[in-house]
């Protein structure tokens, strides 16, 4: 099963995913987590993420695309994949369908974690006080939230019309969001 998880910057998605891989034992394709792991790493494209980030803006398709092609393998290997801030656009959504439909698979279910802007920017600031994650400072937040609701919240009809989109109240508790996603993949 191919599952992406749908919603803005701190909706819980990665909260969910790090569930459903311990539970179901599919591979959570974060690519915020791959993004975090490139610039720890040091490497040139660390450094070009890293800077790009710290504006707040988005990494390009190329280089989304490629870190989510890479670890295909190991979630078909495991039955699945969590996808987790990817899609992030329209042409990244048709290049994940066009990468798995060349492997004889497809998005099975998208589950849109329905959040408030407020709440969310309440969130965030919460977690860059107790974690320091260089990306959830509230001025870069703010700018990905906008960048969220400009670019990737058209991803809805898109999904919608495939007949793959369900919807849960992404600020409830988390067992009741795990619930709502449990149902939706049922």
């Amino acid at each position: 099963m191919n599952l992406i998880l749908f919603g803005p910057p701190a909706a819980g998605k990665g909260t969910q995913a790090k569930r459903l891989v311990e539970e179901k034992g599919m591979v959570q394709l974060s690519t915020g987590d791959m993004l975090r792991a490139a610039i720890a790493s040091g490497s040139e494209l660390g450094l070009k993420v890293k800077d790009v980030l710290a504006r707040g803006d988005l990494v390009t398709d190329e280089i989304v695309i490629a870190l989510i092609e890479d670890r295909l393998t190991e979630a078909e290997a495991a039955g699945g994949a969590i996808f987790d801030g990817f899609p992030r656009t329209v042409a990244q959504a048709e290049a994940l369908d066009e990468m798995l439909a060349s492997r004889g698979v497809q998005i099975d279910a998208v589950v849109r974690l329905k959040v408030d802007d407020h709440a969310l920017t309440e969130r965030i600031a919460k977690r860059f006080a107790e974690q320091g994650r260089p990306d959830d400072n509230p001025e870069s937040f703010k700018v990905r939230l906008e960048a969220y609701n400009r670019n990737t919240a058209p991803l809805l009809p898109y999904y919608e019309a495939q007949g793959k989109l369900t919807e849960a109240d992404g600020m409830g508790s988390i067992e009741s969001v795990a619930k709502a996603i449990d149902e939706a993949l049922a």
